[in-house]
């Protein structure tokens, strides 16, 4: 999987026509939701690199990262007269990078793409990285592919097109960055206040959440090692996902996460001593941000089942990425089904 180029963009304009050029393209599509396309697509429709743009457009949310969608996508291209010389921009969150890369990975066998992440959870995590992909039977990310954009422009004035709940969301994999990278980094972000942004500071945060995600995905780009460090948080948090998505609730996945970054630091703690001071400040600071994610005793099997379909397990058992301490990373770690029922109960009964 080649390395694609991210870029922390200043001037938009000049930046995506730059990125355009390299392509040597023949059509152009853009593909949004119904969401970027009313709040996002004007900061780009008067660039004139924009002008013989063919648009795409989805539902909003994850409920619509279907092969419904998927179809939708492939169907405009066809029916736009795209060839496999023609280039998709992506704008939007981290669904449309998601559905929007897999559609432009398989059309005719691939056509060029490039990233404009329009929230704060695309801009740190979904957008870089190369993994695409749709929900499919009730399951997060069950299919897809890995394959780079070519280019991933990340621009802070989206930023203020989001309300509170979609910057908490993708803050969450920022704290998960955070975790896995250095003591400094997570202590500034339980310090940051999500309540009051100061957009300045957050553009120099993700900047650094980025670069962790960069540093890693280039030394493991398919998961086969150290990129397991990402999935903190994960194997449980698909897993609250999941069931809301079964049960008609549906969660930000950011939110999700955080909710799995509290169940599977306990697990640290219980199975690699993970300091107990770290997460309870780390619980509080995603209880305070976050809420909680309720659930009864009636629901484990349920939970449990969802965990036993995570793409990271092996030889049947659940796989978990857990910690030491702050950076101290524990990949392949397995927990026993026991296990899992005292995490969940913790959770339950911390709330």
């Amino acid at each position: 999987m080649t390395k694609q180029e991210v870029v922390l963009s200043e001037n938009l304009e000049q930046t995506l026509t730059a990125a355009m050029r390299k392509v040597d393209y023949d059509r152009l599509f853009v593909l949004t939701d119904e969401n970027t396309l009313r709040l996002c697509w004007p900061l780009v429709s008067s660039l004139a690199c924009m002008e013989e743009a063919r648009m795409i457009t989805i539902g909003a949310t994850d409920e619509n990262k279907t092969l419904e969608s998927l179809t939708h996508v492939w169907t405009q291209l066809q029916q736009g007269g795209a060839t496999r010389h023609s280039l998709m921009v992506c704008l939007g969150g981290g669904m449309v990078t998601d559905l929007g890369g897999f559609a432009a990975s398989t059309f005719k066998r691939g056509i060029a793409y490039i990233n404009v992440p329009t929230t704060l959870l695309s801009m740190v995590d979904a957008s870089v990285g190369g993994k695409t992909g749709i929900n499919f039977g009730g399951l997060k990310n069950e299919i897809g592919v890995f394959n780079c954009a070519d280019t991933v422009i990340l621009d802070a004035e989206f930023l203020h097109t989001l309300d509170y709940a979609n910057l908490a969301s993708g803050y969450a994999e920022m704290l998960k960055h955070g975790l896995i990278s250095s003591e400094e980094n997570w202590a500034e972000l339980l310090r940051f206040d999500l309540q009051h942004v100061d957009y300045r500071a957050l553009g120099r945060l993700v900047a650094k959440s980025v670069a962790i995600k960069e540093r890693i995905v280039e030394e493991d780009p398919l998961e086969h090692g150290i990129r397991k460090a990402l999935n903190l948080g994960h194997t449980i948090g698909h897993a609250f996902e999941s069931l809301a998505m079964r049960e008609n609730r549906t969660v930000l996945h950011g939110y999700a996460v955080a909710w799995g970054l509290v169940c599977e630091l306990y697990l640290s703690a219980r199975r690699v001593g993970f300091p107990t001071d770290k997460l309870h400040q780390t619980a509080t600071f995603i209880r305070e941000a976050y809420g909680t994610f309720p659930y009864t005793c009636k629901q484990y099997d349920q939970l449990y089942e969802l965990m036993t379909h995570d793409k990271k397990n092996t030889a049947g058992q659940v796989n978990f990425t857990l910690l030491g301490n702050v950076g101290d990373i524990r990949i392949n770690q397995t927990a026993t089904r026991e296990e899992i029922m005292d995490v969940l109960d913790f959770y339950r009964e911390s709330n």
